[in-house]
């Protein structure tokens, strides 16, 4: 019997309410499964630096408290990140996570003892966050005691105690490879609490751990989904490696970025951020030394633009680093040893410099990972603000020669490439030790080679191969930088001529539920009405009456049954007919009498009709009656039927919404006949609304606008990006943002989506295929936007057409 049944509209809830990331979604969902039992197991999530696992430490929360669990404890490695995740948690404070449903009273080492809480800690109701690092919970010494271990008067034992005897704990162990089996004491404090799950979240597992990982998202995937910096290795053509050079080579860079960062913030009304030098040194002695370059004119010179952290360095200068993300920070340069624990993640670090490095060994997860962090939150288009330089000693030659030890450090091998994304029932990931790579796409252009990744499946789609790593010399980084600064005052919005669109963004309203007619599809009411294509005849029945005498004389009558022969009817026209039958869905007061019913109605009526092979211009037919009442007895059926289907859902309502929006201008922009790219721009259409488009597939959304781009039946055209304004709202409430929206020269609109063949008859697609028909049916009724279609393409549909028309001819979609 399961102690936390799994409850997947929970998590479903949750992750649309708190807008989760895929990967942080997928990851509530395993581990929700995985510890149902509630028999102490130990699961570990494995997730890339820069993805956001705090995220999922709230969502788990909130899962845990609607499930009815009241006590849950977050043991954290050292004091930065347990002060990080106690902001996390309160309510007010700049990092406070939104979205949840509960608040919990949140428990600390400073505020355990206190009578408030010793009351909370014995009510069951209440919702308690315990969040200690694990120094505080590991056993006293002779030398040393544990305040959490000394019997408290409020609690009537020790925390440590209570925590143990709570019937319903859940530990989140973050940086979960702090308390592998080798740190004992580590490992006693937190495992000994006999939890009744615990579930730990790193970036960096221990080997040993290997087998309790239930999800696994890759640095690779970070990158290649957009979530983290794409990292650029920067080079000297000349072949210069002292240390000042580089150092001067970095800040330069640096420099050249903050303007950007500054400028672009403006033009967008977001909070600056200044961009942050990390030096990675080998030893003291160097990062010493490092610094003191640093301060030197020409460098960094002014006063605290230089911070120096070494493994001698105190909480407090850790905290310090933290720090460097206020605006009013003056710090531009951090320096340290590879002494590098955690809680250092800032998402300001636009340079980094490995001293006495190869690149291969400064293109580590654990360095690269202090810089992957995005600035804004967003990739915003700007490589500048889109990607962490590192700043290597090697010539171009070397960073060849060492190619494949580069890419090892942000592709998994190919052996070990399987996706956690097949499914959440899927057994633990099989980590392997294997170093064959998965072949790259090398594309060079502007003076950068571009270094793409292979496909793979996420989310149960197939996905062309992503951007995972660029080289660039100083010179092509710094003109790079110099284009950015140019376009960072620029804005994307329509090209000369074009229209502005108003999409029918249908939104959830908090409204009694309510059936709708739109909800019943042409095709379900064209099989109704194709039963009704030939004439019921009504026949009058014939009966003999027969007198006979029998055995003894008597006379017998019996009857007799006689041929049967056809009766008079009377006969309607058809505009009587289709009258009556709009009559009969009326009468049966399942839908409020409004216009967008009214036109459903008549939708229903003509595609019923036209099932029964009656047009709408063939008024002179004739109906019997018997044939009328039968079918207005069947669409009546088909109404009661959908009506009892009905799903339980909250009412929508229209907001209409213009685009296309202004939003920054990208810098990094290609001819549309140039070699694709996933999520690069390209110029040159002469049918799309907007000079610039990115696309995230080759044989589909890059197909698609080369299509639409020739076609004389198209007007115009815009393509449809996410995060955005246009979005389609699915019954579970997650957004599903289509491909493209098309206006052809009969004034339609058409919203588009390509998919590939392997991914069409996927569960999740065909729901958003679904909620697609049913929105443009929505539309459609309402009668207020005009004729909105979608279009559902696959990779063969697309591959097949020649044309636009010929699109529409193979997709057979509603009209």
């Amino acid at each position: 019997m399961s102690w936390l049944p799994y409850d997947e509209s929970l998590v479903d809830e949750i992750a649309a309410r708190m807008a989760l990331r895929r990967p942080n979604a997928e990851a509530l969902k395993t581990v929700a499964q995985k510890i149902e039992a509630g028999d102490g197991r130990e699961v570990v999530c494995d997730l890339a630096t820069g993805v956001g696992k705090t995220y999922l430490a709230a969502a788990f929360l909130d899962y845990l408290a609607a499930k009815g669990i009241r006590n849950v404890l977050i043991v954290t490695p050292g004091k930065t990140i347990q002060d990080k995740t106690i902001a996390n948690f309160t309510p007010g404070h700049p990092k406070y996570i939104p979205g949840s449903e509960y608040q919990p009273i949140l428990i600390t080492s400073e505020n355990f003892a206190r009578g408030q809480v010793g009351d909370a800690l014995h009510d069951d109701t209440v919702l308690k966050l315990f969040v200690f690092n694990v120094q505080q919970l590991i056993k006293p010494t002779v030398l040393t005691s544990r305040r959490v271990r000394e019997t408290d008067e409020f609690i009537g034992s020790g925390l440590y105690e209570h925590l143990e005897n709570a019937d319903d704990l859940v530990i989140l162990a973050d940086e979960h490879h702090v308390y592998r089996s080798s740190a004992r004491a580590f490992g006693s404090a937190v495992r000994e609490l006999n939890p009744r799950a615990l579930v730990g979240l790193t970036a960096t597992p221990d080997e040993a751990d290997l087998p309790k990982v239930v999800y696994q998202y890759t640095l690779a995937e970070a990158i290649a989904d957009g979530w983290v910096k794409i990292p650029v290795i920067v080079y000297r053509e000349d072949g210069i490696k002292d240390i000042r050079t580089q150092l001067a080579d970095a800040c330069h860079l640096r420099a050249r970025k903050e303007v950007v960062w500054r400028s672009w913030a403006e033009q967008n009304g977001r909070d600056s951020v200044t961009p942050v030098l990390f030096v990675v040194c080998q030893s003291i002695s160097d990062a010493e030394a490092v610094a003191e370059t640093l301060t030197q004119e020409g460098f960094l010179p002014g006063q605290g633009q230089v911070l120096l952290i070494t493994s001698q360095s105190s909480d407090q200068a850790l905290g310090a680093l933290a720090s460097v993300e206020a605006a009013e920070s003056p710090v531009r340069a951090v320096v340290s040893v590879d002494k590098l624990k955690e809680g250092w993640d800032v998402k300001n670090i636009g340079v980094i410099v490995g001293h006495r490095a190869l690149a291969s060994q400064t293109l580590t997860e654990q360095i690269l990972g202090r810089g992957l962090r995005l600035p804004f939150g967003e990739r915003v288009g700007v490589p500048a603000i889109d990607q962490v330089d590192l700043v290597a000693h090697d010539s171009y030659r070397q960073l060849l020669a060492q190619k494949n030890a580069l890419l090892q450090q942000v592709l998994p091998p190919s052996a070990a490439s399987p996706t956690t994304s097949e499914g959440p029932h899927q057994p633990p990931l099989p980590l392997s030790k294997a170093t064959d790579l998965p072949e790259v796409q090398e594309i060079e252009s502007q003076g950068t080679l571009n270094l793409v990744g292979p496909a793979r499946i996420a989310g149960g789609e197939h996905l062309d191969g992503s951007l995972m790593l660029q080289l660039a010399s100083i010179e092509a980084a710094i003109e790079q930088h110099s284009r950015d600064e140019q376009t960072s005052h620029k804005i994307l919005y329509k090209v000369e001529g074009a229209p502005s669109i108003t999409f029918p963004r249908r939104e959830r309203e908090v409204l009694p539920v309510h059936f709708s007619l739109s909800a019943i599809r042409n095709a379900d009411a064209q099989a109704e009405g194709a039963g009704f294509r030939h004439e019921f005849a009504v026949h009058l029945s014939r009966k003999a009456l027969i007198a006979e005498r029998d055995m003894l004389g008597k006379v017998v009558v019996r009857e007799q049954r006689m041929e049967d022969e056809d009766a008079t009817q009377r006969y309607l026209p058809v505009p009587e007919v289709r009258k009556d039958l709009e009559d009969r869905i009326w009468a049966l007061g399942l839908v409020e009498q409004t216009l967008p019913e009214l036109n459903a109605a008549q939708r229903i009526t003509r595609e019923f009709l036209l099932g029964a092979d009656v047009v709408d211009d063939d008024d002179e037919a004739l109906w019997s009656e018997r044939r009328a009442q039968q079918a207005a007895r069947a669409i009546a059926d088909l109404i009661r039927t959908n009506y009892n289907m009905r799903k339980l859902q909250p009412q929508y309502a229209f907001r209409p919404v213009e685009i296309p929006i202004r939003r920054p201008m990208p810098s990094d922009v290609a001819s549309m006949w140039d070699e694709f790219i996933k999520r690069r721009w390209y110029e040159g259409w002469d049918r799309s609304i907007q000079p610039v488009a990115s696309f995230d597939a080759k044989t589909t959304e890059w197909a698609l606008a080369h299509l639409f781009d020739r076609s004389g039946l198209i007007q115009w055209w815009i393509r449809v990006y996410e995060p955005g304004e246009v979005w389609i709202e699915r019954d579970n409430g997650r957004k599903y943002y289509p491909d493209f929206i098309v206006l052809d020269t009969d004034g339609a609109y058409w919203v588009i989506e390509g998919k590939s063949d392997r991914d069409a008859r996927d569960v999740d697609v065909l729901d958003k295929k679904r909620s697609g028909e049913e929105w443009a049916r929505s539309v459609r009724d309402d009668g207020r936007f005009g004729a909105w279609h979608y279009v559902f393409a696959t990779e063969t549909h697309i591959k097949q057409s020649k044309s636009w028309e010929e699109l529409l001819v193979r997709t057979r979609p509603e009209r």
